[in-house]
């Protein structure tokens, strides 16, 4: 894997970057193989709370988590705990659908389960967003990405795992681009093109 860390508002010691490549690379015993993988580290402290935030794109896979916590090796142990949660998460879940030669499931070892006895509690929120008036509505952030073919459950879990509201994916079946959202009633819809 190769680190790309960076830190805002705090100076990235070399004990830091040691104690985050050490952490992360022990995820390395989830995967047959060791990935060929950016990880893209970002640490910031804020009003003496610290947080970190990793991403993990993979070709079929995106791992992503953040947490805060006032000590940032303690947040650091936070987020690759939630990192491996979504791991086990996918293998168990997503997994059981793909059988051919290739797919996600070839990625992770069979022993996961093993591995770590710890079972993986839903973190899963109802965020209630507040209604604001808005004047004019000004865009702070674009994002662009490759839409992904894949069905709708696993478009579902993806979106879990990134921890998003919503997700966009190219439909495996069809070809139409889709979205999949979290409802306030904790079910899922799917916005599908006429």
């Amino acid at each position: 894997m190769n680190y790309n860390i960076r830190g805002e508002n705090l100076e990235v010691t070399p004990a830091l970057k040691s104690y985050v490549e050490k952490k992360v690379s022990k995820m390395e015993r989830y995967f047959d193989t060791t990935p060929t993988a950016d990880v893209h580290v970002k640490m910031q402290v804020h009003n003496s709370e610290s947080s970190i935030e990793v991403t993990i794109p993979m070709p079929q896979l995106v791992l992503r988590a953040e947490e805060e916590h006032a000590d940032m090796y303690a947040a650091i142990d936070l987020v690759v705990e939630k990192l491996e949660r979504q791991i086990r998460k996918h293998k168990t879940k997503v997994n059981r659908k793909f059988r051919q030669e290739g797919s996600v499931k070839y990625m992770f070892k069979d022993n996961i389960e093993d591995l770590n006895e710890e079972i993986a509690t839903g973190e899963l929120g109802n965020e209630e967003f507040p209604e604001e008036e808005v004047d004019e509505y000004e865009i702070v952030r674009k994002k662009r990405f490759n839409l992904k073919p894949m069905d709708t459950e696993e478009a579902i879990l993806q979106m879990d795992m990134l921890g998003h509201a919503f997700f966009v994916f190219s439909n495996a079946v069809n070809g139409d681009t889709n979205v999949v959202y979290r409802r306030r009633d904790g079910k899922y819809g799917l916005i599908e093109p006429e």
